[in-house]
Formats: structure tokens, sequence, C-alpha cells
């Protein structure tokens, strides 16, 4: 399984995101990939946010090494899973979908834990609310797990 987790500027919820399923994957010895992008490039090649390195490390989890990136259309190709935080993102990568196939391994990361609810995760940068953000990803990031760890593991 590939998962690409993808949020706005890349620095602070699809880090933490892909620091907590990452190190979830790793406990599981599941052999999964998992990364992260920004629709937007503003931060192409900057760590994740400060604030969002302290929340995962108040957890066990250090993203210090992620390196902000924009998804690209052969990210597509690469990934299984393609997950949103939000509406705007969502549309925003629907829109850049090659084709039928691409958008179909697109979804808003929250569908996992209230399905067809197209719930956001709310962006900390300019609230702060990292605790929030962990924790709602650390749960969803469970579910994820629940549906599709299983038919690795069997």
């Amino acid at each position: 399984m590939k998962i690409l987790m993808v949020c706005l500027g890349n620095i602070c919820r699809s880090p933490l995101a892909h620091g907590i399923m990452e190190t979830k994957v790793k406990e599981l010895d599941l052999h999964w990939q998992i990364d992260s992008a920004g629709t937007g490039d503003w931060h192409k090649g900057e760590s994740p946010d400060r604030r969002a390195i302290v929340e995962a490390r108040k957890n066990g989890i250090d993203i210090s090494a992620q390196r902000a990136r924009q998804i690209t259309i052969q990210d597509f190709v690469d990934f299984d899973l393609i997950l949103t935080m939000d509406t705007s993102n969502y549309n925003n990568v629907i829109a850049m979908a090659p084709d039928e196939k691409g958008i179909a391994k697109v979804n808003m990361i929250m569908n996992y834990y209230e399905e067809g609810k197209n719930m956001s995760v709310p962006d900390p940068y300019y609230d702060g609310n990292f605790t929030l953000v962990f924790e709602l990803l650390d749960k969803v990031t469970d579910s994820i797990l629940s549906k599709y760890a299983k038919e690795e593991m069997v």
C-alpha cells in the first residue's frame, strides 16, 4: 500500500499525517510507503512547521527530516491512495487528476473516520491548534489501518 497525504503547503497537517501513519506502519511491520505533499509550492524543500515538529515529538514521532513538496501528476501513478485534509485540497487534487483511475484514488482523509461526511482537518497554521489536528489524524490513521492492514496481515 502506498499512501500520499495532501494539504495546502505540506508543512502542518500532511507532515503530521505522514509521520503518524509511517510510525504505525513500522510498528505493525507493514511494507507500506507513506509520503506527503502540498497542493501549493510555497514551502517546497522546507521542514515542517516547528509547531508540527513539537506536537509530533510530544507524541514520540520525529517528522523533522521531512521536506515539503508539491503534488505531481506522477503521484497518481505512484500511490494507491491520495488523502486530502480539506475540501479545497480535495478539489485541487481532483482537478489535476489525469483520468478516472486517478480520481478514484483521491478521498478526504476524515471520510475514513466519518464516512461520507467530508469533514475537514482544520488548518492549524493560523490558530496553532496542533494538538487537535494530531488527535484527529491519530484516530483516522487507526481507521485506515483497520480497513487496509487486515488484507496484508492475513
